[in-house]
């Protein structure tokens, strides 16, 4: 697996462990339709949160969420209706990032932004 491959894999796993810790259930991960794709999907008290997770080694070319383009989020959006409309989902639903920040085998940064508008 190639070095950024991993990077993110490590990331998203941080990411699903930090939100179980928070009590989130993890309803699933790496959610796909055609060329859209999902990193995690989870329960909280008050909503289905869609999480997008980006994980950097470090902020030299800025925070990891500024890299959620307008074409990354126009893409985003098209995956979370059709989630929504293929499950059937009848609760509030929002969208989050977590940004990662470290190398793995370190102690990252972990910043959980919710509730963020996609347009």
């Amino acid at each position: 697996m190639a070095a950024h491959n991993e990077l993110g894999k490590w990331g998203e796993d941080l990411a699903a462990k930090y939100l179980e810790d928070q009590g989130y259930e993890i309803l699933e991960r790496d959610w796909k339709s055609g060329h859209h794709d999902l990193d995690i999907i989870a329960r909280s008290e008050e909503a289905l949160a869609i999480i997008e997770v980006k994980t950097r080694r470090n902020r030299l070319f800025g925070a990891p969420e500024e890299a959620i383009d307008y074409k990354k989020r126009l893409s985003l959006q098209s995956a979370i209706n059709h989630y929504i409309k293929s499950h059937r989902i009848k609760v509030p639903v929002r969208f989050d990032v977590i940004s990662i920040v470290g190398a793995i085998g370190s102690t990252p940064e972990i910043d959980h932004i919710k509730d963020v508008a996609l347009l």
